[in-house]
Order: structure tokens, then C-alpha cells, then sequence
């Protein structure tokens, strides 16, 4: 952890080039997280996940991945089972609240069987963006609900259901993405609500789970707060919504760097992200002069940012002892399409 520097990568394909472990092992990003483009074949995956802490030397170093359900789904059958998107869960638990949440926790721990066994040890999920009319398809089915108090109920089981399996959830995307009406992977959404609207609404379960360790910002601009800048480069919004208003105080990592809705050059973008506050800057893609542009901006972690990093760390837990099989038929008989 001690000279671990500011970022979270990604990597080009199945395993790394000379030139990314040479680059891991100069530049030491906290984490990595894992796409598509990455998944082959199981032996693949696990010599992938372990050539990337091989490269930093960190046999722990947090390996991420979005494996929500759904088609959000990085690792599909027969390397993981199959699962429903959140609307779904959303679904059984307006019909049945306490089969909802059951089912909200029996997949994230199916998803955890299916990662820990790779070693990948960070789901991106739960997703407690609120539905909203009119939004975006890059939330859409990936949220549960229009109702803050159910997302807020199914995100903390989805949580749960992890952290029972050995991983850690990474709550997604603060401060709330449900309102957008354009997709922040090619444009910048612009929320034009009141903050007192916002405050119980969007922001309600973020801050029923404010506890928990980790958090993604929103590439989103929130008028009522800080008209100029999307929440993950706007030091208002990170200090008055984020931290002050719905008290997270844990590792807080951007959206993704390289999408659209973000201004400016790689650099430019991930100075904004460390000036505003965030702890970690997030890069996805693998292309390597994009790596290097984020790493020349990016601090070694200390102060605040370190204490959060060290938390997160230490809060792995070994897993459960609970059957697989026996979940799965569980799962299963609840949802019989997963």
C-alpha cells in the first residue's frame, strides 16, 4: 500500500505486455480492474489477475471488475453464471420485499463464488442510482427501483451478499446518476434539480450506506451545486454533497476517466479528479499513453486519501462458509430465467 500511487488500470488484452509490467512496477497503481477484453478462458483469468500483483508486488492488490448482472456482466457463462439485471431484482421485491432482498443478496454472493475463484476480489456493485423518467439507457435496468428507500434496502444486500463471499463492494455512482437523460460515456449530463429535491431523492441511499468503504463518482454536473464542473472534478460537490451532506468518508475513486462527458486531455482530467478531492483516479481502457498522461499527474497516496486506501484494504473478510450449489438452486427457484 505505502507508495502506492493514486490510480486504478486497466490493461490492453488477455495477459501483459513487457511494456505494462515494466509500467506497473514503476508507476505502482493502487488497483486494477478488469473488461471484456480481458476474460478468455478460466487458467487466463487467474494467471492474468496474478501477473498483475506479481507486476506491483502487492499478492493482495485490489482487482476490480463491473459484474452487476443483467448486461452489465463482464465474465459470462460458462466461465460465471448467469444473472438478471437490477430492475428485475427491483421487481421481486415491490411484489415481495423479503424475497427481494434475499434475492439481492444470494446474487452478489453468487458473484463472489464466481470472482473470488479467478481472484478477483472488488465488484463494482451495488448501482444505487434512483430510476428516474425519462433517463438514460446507461443506467436504465441497471438500477432497482424509482424509490430511493427500496435501492437503498436491495443496494445494502447486494453489499452484503459480497462481503459474506470475501470481495468489496464499490457503491455506484455518487452522488446519483438516475436523472441523467444522456449517457456520460459520450456526453456530459446536466441535472438541473433542487438540492433539497436531490436530498430525498438521489442522494438517500448513499447515505443509508454511507458506511461502507468504497464509492464511484458521477460524471454529471448538478446545477444547484456547482453549475461549472460534473461531480467527479467539482471540489463542491465532493465537499458538500459527498462528504458533508451524505457523510462518506470512505475511498472515493472517478467514473471512469476516459469517457466523454470529462473535458480536456488525460492529464487535464485526472489533475481535475485529484484537485476536486476524489482519492483514486479510474482508467479503463489500457492504452498506454493514456496510462503514462494519468500517471505524470497522479500523487503517491497520503494523508486522508492513504487512511481511506488502508481501510478498504484491511476490509477484506475471509469468506462464509456457505454452499454454492445450494444457493445457486435457491437463486434459481426465486429467479428461474437467471
Amino acid at each position: 500500500m505505502s507508495g502506492s500511487k493514486a490510480f486504478i488500470s486497466g490493461c490492453k488484452g488477455l495477459s501483459l505486455t513487457a511494456d505494462e509490467k515494466a509500467f506497473f512496477a514503476d508507476e505502482r497503481p493502487w488497483g486494477f480492474i478488469l473488461f471484456a477484453r480481458n476474460i478468455g478462458e478460466a487458467a487466463q483469468i487467474s494467471d492474468l489477475v496474478a501477473s498483475l500483483r506479481d507486476s506491483i508486488g502487492n499478492p493482495k492488490a485490489p482487482v476490480l471488475i463491473d459484474q452487476e448482472g443483467g448486461r452489465v456482466q463482464r465474465i459470462r457463462p460458462p466461465l460465471a453464471g448467469t444473472y438478471p439485471n437490477a430492475a428485475t431484482i427491483g421487481a421481486l421485491f415491490q411484489a415481495d420485499p423479503e424475497k427481494g432482498l434475499r434475492a439481492a443478496w444470494l446474487m452478489s454472493r453468487l458473484h463472489a463464488f464466481d470472482l473470488m475463484r479467478y481472484g478477483i476480489n472488488v465488484d463494482c456493485l451495488p448501482v444505487l442510482d434512483v430510476a428516474a423518467e425519462g433517463m438514460s439507457e446507461a443506467i436504465g435496468s441497471r438500477a432497482y427501483s424509482s424509490d430511493p428507500q427500496a435501492v437503498a434496502a436491495l443496494g445494502a444486500a447486494a453489499a452484503e451478499g459480497l462481503k459474506a463471499g470475501g470481495m468489496l463492494p464499490v457503491m455506484k455512482h455518487m452522488p446519483g446518476h438516475g436523472r441523467a437523460l444522456v449517457d456520460s460515456h459520450h456526453k456530459l449530463p446536466v441535472v438541473d434539480r433542487s438540492f433539497e429535491e436531490l436530498a430525498v431523492s438521489d442522494f438517500v441511499p448513499f447515505v443509508a450506506l454511507k458506511s461502507e468503504v468504497m464509492a464511484m463518482s458521477a460524471h454529471i454536473v448538478f446545477t444547484a451545486i456547482d453549475p461549472d464542473r460534473p461531480a467527479t472534478t467539482s471540489r463542491k460537490v465532493v465537499d458538500e454533497v459527498i462528504r458533508g451532506h451524505i457523510g462518506f468518508d470512505g475511498l472515493l475513486m472517478s467514473d471512469d476517466v476516459s469517457m466523454n462527458a470529462l473535458a480536456g486531455d488525460m492529464e487535464t482530467r485526472a489533475r481535475g479528479i485529484v484537485e476536486a478531492g476524489l482519492d483514486l483516479v479510474l482508467h479503463c481502457h489500457g492504452i498506454m499513453e493514456e496510462m503514462q498522461a494519468v500517471s505524470r499527474v497522479v500523487p503517491v497516496l497520503s494523508g486522508d486519501s492513504l487512511r481511506r486506501a488502508e481501510i478498504a484494504a484491511a476490509s477484506f473478510r475471509a469468506p462464509d462458509d456457505a454452499d454454492e450449489a445450494t444457493l445457486r438452486s435457491e437463486f434459481l427457484e426465486m429467479l428461474p430465467s437467471a
